[in-house]
């Protein structure tokens, strides 16, 4: 089927039902975008959560990571 002919198909559809079908393809659209491997929010902040605990011990044995975590106390402004 061509663009042109899927155009005029869905023209002959009621708008609810037009509506739905370019909801649906956005939704496929965006899964296919992101690809196979795209996951939840809440897959990501377990995966996130994970990744910190194994990197914790290197933060907190290597101050080279950690070191200019000292400038966060200063007052940016006042040092103007």
């Amino acid at each position: 089927m061509t663009r042109t002919d899927l155009l005029d198909q869905l023209g002959r559809l009621p708008a609810e039902e037009r509506l739905s079908v370019v909801e649906q393809t956005l939704h496929e659209l965006r899964r296919e975008l992101l690809g196979a491997g795209a996951r939840s929010t809440s897959d990501r902040r377990e995966r996130l959560s994970i990744a910190a605990d194994a990197l914790k011990s290197d933060y907190a044995e290597d101050r080279d990571l950690t070191a200019f975590t000292t400038l966060d106390s200063d007052d940016f402004h006042a040092a103007r």
